[in-house]
């Protein structure tokens, strides 16, 4: 079973793909914000072209443990999801994700022009990456 990560952002939506084995976590495509239902739609359908048989959408917590405002934009997103696909689909703690794929994509010298829509996908892969270490 394929799994399709989700790093859900102001401006864009970085996704990521596991082989079906789900040992391998990679970069899949980042998707410009339009709307939360649009948003929806679109992952919903790349989940179904992939074969993806769940979501996990990272989610971003304060340092109480609540979900920040980005956590809840998050959780609403997800919520919206739910009401496009049958897909399950799962919350997840993405704590640090982005700024890890922003150094990530440092040390692999891209460009800056090159870099935000990387560090979205690549994000999303960590997200995914860390979503796989937990349920081994």
């Amino acid at each position: 079973m394929r799994i399709l990560a989700v790093d859900h952002g102001e401006k864009r939506i970085g996704l990521a793909l596991s082989d079906p084995t789900r040992s391998v976590a990679g970069p899949l495509t980042v998707i410009k914000h339009v709307s939360r239902l649009l948003d929806a739609a679109t992952v919903a359908g790349i989940a179904k072209d992939h074969d993806a048989g769940l979501i996990v959408v990272g989610q971003s917590f304060d340092e109480d443990g609540k979900p920040n405002l980005a956590g809840r934009r998050a959780a609403k997103f997800a919520a919206a999801l739910k009401e496009q696909t049958s897909i399950p689909i799962e919350l997840f703690d993405e704590s640090l994700s982005t700024a890890d794929a922003q150094t990530l994509t440092l040390e692999m010298g891209l460009p800056r022009k090159k870099r935000g829509g990387h560090q979205d996908a690549l994000a999303a892969a960590l997200i995914l990456r860390a979503y796989l270490e937990s349920i081994r």
